[in-house]
C-alpha cells in the first residue's frame, strides 16, 4: 500500500477527452539521474498542466452559465434536474437546491406537466423531437404557484455514456404586456376607424344617394337618358353605402359585443360570402355563450384573419368557420379549400400569422396552423374558459 499522501499534494485525473490516464501522486515518482529522469518529470508538469487547464475550464464555463441572464436549466434522460443556474433561481423562485434532483415537469404548467415524461420516452423511441431543437413560447409554474409566458429553447447534448437536455428559458412577461397594450391601441383604432367609416363616410354617402335620386326625378319628364344615368348613379352609390357599412362592421364588430362570439362568428361567415363571392358556411352544433369579451375578440380576430388569407393567399372557393364547446373552453377552426402553403413555406414567417400567435398567446390559448391532406389549410385555436362562464345547450 502506498504512503498516504501529504496534504496539498495534487494527484492526476483520468480524463478521455484530453488523453489523461489514472497515474500515481507526483511526489511518488522516484527521482532518478540523468535524461530518463528528466523526461519523467517533464510529463509529469505535461500533465499538471493539463489538469490545471481543465480546471480552468471547468471555472469559465460555470461563471458563463452563472452570470447568464437566461435561465439554463440541464436534465437527464428521465426528465430529472441535474443543474439550475442563477437567473433560473431569479425566474422561478426556487433556489437551486430545491429542485436539483426532482423532475423538470415541477416547473412547468398544465398539460405539459402531465405529458413531459410522455414527450420524453416517445423522443428516445422514435427520435421523433417535439419540442428539442424548436424554439417556442410556452407558460410555466413559479414555486409560488404563478403561471407566466417564457420563451424556451431545448438542445440535446449526447456524452460518451448518456445524453442530456438542455433548456434555456427567458421570462416574456414584459413582452407580452407590451403586446398585449399595443394589440388594444391597434383595436381601438380599429374600432374607430370603424365608426368614422359607419358615420361619417357612409352618411356623405348617403347624401350623394338622395341628391342623385332627386336629379333623376327633375331630369325624367324632359331627359330621359339623363334621367337613367342618374339612377345608375344613386343605384352605384348605394351598393358603395353597403359596402363600407360590411367594412366597418369588419372593423369594429358590434355584434360581438352585443350578441357574443357566436353571432359574430355567423355574421362574418354572412359577409364574406357577399363581399368576396365566395362559399363561407358556419357551423355551431351548439348554443355557446362566452362571457370572456377579451378572449372571444381575439378568437374572433383570428378567424377573420384565417379567411381574409384564406382568400387572399390560398385563392379559396370554399370556407367553413366551426365553433365548438369544450369542457374547459372553446375552440374555433376555419378550413378552406385553397392551395395551401408553398413547398418552401417557413412557419411564422408571415405577419399575419405572428399577429395570430401573439392574440393566441393573450389569452393562454394555442394555436395550430396545418396543411390538409386533401388540399387547404386548417386553423384551430382554443381559448380557456373563465370561471364563470357558460355554454351551451342543444339546438
Amino acid at each position: 500500500m502506498p504512503p498516504p499522501r501529504p496534504p496539498g499534494q495534487s494527484r492526476i485525473i483520468f480524463d478521455s477527452a484530453i488523453g489523461i490516464g489514472f497515474g500515481r501522486q507526483i511526489s511518488d515518482i522516484p527521482a532518478n539521474n540523468g535524461m530518463k529522469d528528466n523526461k519523467k518529470l517533464s510529463g509529469a508538469r505535461r500533465l499538471a498542466r493539463s489538469e490545471s487547464a481543465v480546471r480552468d475550464q471547468e471555472e469559465r464555463l460555470r461563471a458563463i452559465l452563472e452570470t447568464a441572464v437566461e435561465g439554463i436549466i440541464t436534465i437527464d434522460e428521465r426528465g430529472l434536474i441535474e443543474s439550475f443556474n442563477s437567473a433560473s433561481e431569479k425566474i422561478f423562485g426556487y433556489q437551486a437546491a430545491e429542485v436539483i434532483g426532482k423532475n423538470v415537469s415541477v416547473l412547468m404548467s398544465t398539460p405539459h406537466r402531465e405529458q413531459h415524461d410522455g414527450y420524453l420516452e416517445n423522443y428516445q423511441r422514435t427520435g421523433q423531437a417535439r419540442i428539442i431543437g424548436i424554439g417556442r413560447e410556452t407558460f410555466a409554474r413559479k414555486k409560488d404557484g404563478t403561471l407566466f409566458p417564457i420563451d424556451l429553447s431545448v438542445s440535446e447534448v449526447k456524452l460518451s455514456d448518456r445524453r442530456i437536455f438542455t433548456g434555456f428559458i427567458r421570462d416574456i412577461t414584459e413582452r407580452k404586456r407590451l403586446e398585449k397594450e399595443n394589440l388594444e391601441i391597434s383595436e381601438r383604432e380599429q374600432r374607430r376607424i370603424g365608426q368614422d367609416l359607419h358615420d361619417g363616410l357612409c352618411q356623405h354617402l348617403a347624401g350623394i344617394e338622395m341628391l342623385s335620386q332627386v336629379l333623376a326625378d327633375k331630369l325624367e319628364p324632359r331627359f330621359k337618358d339623363s334621367a337613367a344615368r342618374a339612377t345608375e348613379i344613386a343605384k352605384a352609390v348605394r351598393e358603395a353605402i353597403s359596402q363600407t357599412r360590411l367594412l366597418a362592421r369588419g372593423l369594429s364588430p358590434v355584434t360581438l359585443e352585443s350578441e357574443g362570439l357566436m353571432s359574430a362568428l355567423a355574421e362574418l361567415a354572412l359577409n364574406t360570402e357577399k363581399i368576396f363571392h365566395v362559399r363561407c358556411a358556419f357551423d355551431c352544433p351548439e348554443i355557446i355563450k362566452f362571457n370572456d369579451h377579451a378572449a372571444a375578440t381575439h378568437l374572433f380576430r383570428i378567424a377573420q384573419e384565417a379567411v381574409s388569407n384564406a382568400i387572399k393567399h390560398g385563392k379559396a372557393k370554399k370556407i367553413s368557420i366551426q365553433l365548438h364547446a369544450q369542457a374547459d373552453g372553446i375552440s374555433v377552426r376555419v378550413n378552406d379549400d385553397g392551395v395551401g402553403f408553398p413547398e418552401k413555406f417557413s412557419g411564422g414567417s408571415g405577419m399575419g400569422l405572428r399577429i395570430m400567435q401573439s392574440r393566441i398567446g393573450m389569452v393562454g390559448g394555442t394555436l395550430r396552423v396545418e396543411q390538409n391532406p386533401a388540399g387547404g389549410v386548417s386553423v384551430c385555436c382554443r381559448a380557456p374558459r373563465k370561471t364563470g362562464g357558460s355554454h351551451g345547450r342543444k339546438k
